[in-house]
């Protein structure tokens, strides 16, 4: 049985586990959600010192009231149980894993979660998995991976140059016409799935005209938030993927005109030139709830 859904995600902001005070600043950049990174930010000889570093924050990012999440380490063969069992706990949503081969790696963390769990006496089952879709093999079983029950969101991003553009052989371009497909396949999968699809990662991080349009093309999609790397892009994002006022005025007038309509025998009306009936309203109001859980 799949977990209850999480509550979105529109930044999804990557913090070295290695920096303390980098970790402590970053709360001030108002993510919905840190990734403290143990993996790729992190030097090899810097990796138990960060284990270290990440499990002492938690508590304190917890009082803070900052959603958290660890990106993991893995081996060719593994994930680390180390770096599991150090960070699971009260503290931590979930875990974030690079390189899934399939839904099989899934059933594997999600034993080690299980036993670690156990150890920390946290109630089983209760720490989320977000995996990160970069292998060829992952997109192509990307609905299998979403149907696990630990797994909370599916992150199909696409970065210059990195994982994925290597795995799939494409040529990135700021227009994203390459990774169209395999974005589209990670939100059709996460939705049908009832997850989370997250988009990103815009690695210009200094040319935020080119991250505003990188997200609108994600949101369009269907993403419903990003992974971002530097602190000065979450105010961006956090806009893109959340309702504006004019939007959201729009919106409340539609269920206005068709209550309108309904009181009146009619089960469809004419609002703003257009054709609208039930469900343009479930989606105005799903829309309207959406702002109100972002500025609870």
């Amino acid at each position: 049985m799949s977990a209850a859904p999480m509550k979105p995600i529109r930044s999804f902001l990557f913090v070295p586990g290695n920096k303390p005070t980098w970790i402590e600043k970053v709360v001030d950049a108002k993510a919905d959600a840190l990734i403290l990174d143990l993996e790729d930010s992190v030097p090899h000889d810097l990796k138990v010192e960060a284990r270290g570093i990440v499990r002492s924050k938690l508590a304190w990012l917890a009082k803070a009231r900052q959603r958290t999440f660890v990106r993991i380490n893995r081996s060719p063969h593994l994930y680390d149980f180390e770096d599991i069992l150090a960070v699971v706990g009260p503290h931590v949503e979930g875990i974030v894993i690079s390189k899934p081969c399939g839904p099989e790696d899934i059933d594997c963390v999600s034993m080690m979660l299980s036993e670690a769990e156990y150890r920390n006496g946290v109630p089983l089952g209760t720490t989320r998995v977000i995996p990160l879709l970069e292998t060829a093999r992952a997109l192509e079983l990307a609905y299998e991976i979403a149907c696990k029950a630990r797994v909370a969101a599916l992150c199909g991003a696409t970065a210059k140059n990195a994982d994925v553009a290597r795995a799939l052989g494409y040529v990135w371009s700021p227009d994203g016409r390459e990774s169209l497909y395999l974005k589209s396949r990670a939100v059709m999968a996460a939705r049908a799935a009832g997850k989370l699809p997250i988009g990103g990662v815009w690695q210009q991080v200094h040319d935020l005209d080119g991250l505003r349009q990188s997200a609108r093309q994600d949101r369009a999609l269907g993403m419903t938030g990003e992974l971002l790397l530097h602190p000065s892009n979450v105010a961006t994002v956090n806009e893109i993927y959340s309702p504006s006022a004019e939007e959201l005025a729009y919106y409340e007038g539609m269920i206005a005109a068709l209550d309108k309509a309904q009181g009146e025998g009619r089960a469809s009306t004419i609002y703003d030139g257009e054709h609208i009936d039930i469900a343009h309203a479930k989606t105005a109001r799903e829309i309207i709830d959406l702002a109100r859980s972002f500025s609870a």
